[in-house]
């Protein structure tokens, strides 16, 4: 059986107060705190690159678990944004900068914000077909490095992080199942121009609307878990007003839906292991989804089930 183990994060210090950003706009402090959520953006330190941010994240996991540099057999680090140009790959990078054994298998997800179920999905497929133990999959997606002109639609929004989680034997939270969605028709709606992230806000949102409700509601179907089984729905943090859209679509369930950007805003691929982490190390939720949705447009929804071992 291989599932999540542990999860630790890195969030940087220095940020933006985002109602201080918000007077630039003209947007009012009520906009922030009911549209966006998000009250301070963390921002990479000067000198860090997507690279150095994922080390401090998988250093922490080193920390604060059981887990040794030896003893990890793969790295996956799912990013649309790596150092330099993109090569080479940034988990090289990271497997250079942790000095980590030459016998672990490296690589990179070119995801955004469905990036991290697609990486449960893929490092415990990863593992089990290859014979390894132990993988970290990484999330590290700085926008702050896409978004240098000041612009009301993604300014306001998006935070620096990243988070590294262990996959291996004997877990936590056991991936139950998954399912994905792609259409490519929304790749004009939320990409980078020029250097420059382009986000055309009413269309994501309308996507995002649209289309994630349906996408849990059919994966709960097909495995017999009622809404009402469900203990909490940790969904991509893109803003307060998409959560609170996907929220209304499930009567009876809405307080279930979590909403944390208070102080991360959108961290892109890092939003959902970054709640994830609390329900891991303090809750004993038996039953968890998971959904990230963005850019693409992609959408990926995933059941965790509580390992029997771990039920207090």
């Amino acid at each position: 059986m291989i599932g999540i183990k542990a999860i630790s994060s890195y969030i940087p210090k220095e940020g933006v107060d985002n109602f201080k950003q918000a007077e630039t706009f003209e947007e009012s402090a009520l906009f922030v705190e009911t549209k966006l959520g998000a009250r301070f953006l963390p921002r990479l330190e000067q000198g860090d690159d997507t690279s150095d941010i994922a080390v401090k994240a998988v250093d922490a996991l080193l920390c604060e678990s059981d887990l040794t540099k030896e003893d990890i057999d793969a790295l996956i680090v799912v990013t649309q944004n790596p150092d330099g140009q993109g090569l080479p790959h940034c988990a090289a990078l990271v497997h250079q900068k942790l000095a980590l054994p030459t016998h672990v298998a490296a690589f990179d997800v070119s995801l955004g914000c469905s990036g991290y179920v697609y990486g449960l999905s893929i490092l415990q497929g990863f593992l089990a077909a290859s014979g390894k133990k132990n993988g970290v999959l990484i999330t590290a997606d700085p926008y702050s490095k896409v978004i240098t002109t000041p612009n009301r639609t993604t300014s306001m929004l998006f935070g620096d992080a990243a988070t590294a989680t262990w996959m291996g034997e004997n877990p936590q939270l056991v991936v139950s199942d998954c399912s994905f969605g792609t259409d490519g028709k929304g790749a004009e709606h939320l990409k980078v121009e020029q250097g420059e992230l382009y986000m055309n806000g009413r269309q994501v949102f309308n996507f995002a609307s649209l289309n994630v409700a349906p996408a849990i509601k059919t994966l709960l179907e097909k495995n017999d878990w009622p809404e009402e089984s469900v203990d909490a729905f940790i969904l991509h943090q893109g803003s307060l007003a998409i959560v609170d859209a996907i929220a209304r679509r499930f009567k009876g369930s809405e307080a279930k839906f979590i909403k944390a950007l208070e102080n991360t805003g959108n961290t892109v691929s890092s939003s959902i292991p970054l709640i994830l982490k609390y329900y891991l190390s303090n809750d004993n939720s038996a039953r968890l989804v998971l959904s990230g949705f963005g850019v693409g447009f992609s959408w990926a929804t995933c059941l965790l089930k509580r390992n029997e071992e771990y039920v207090n």
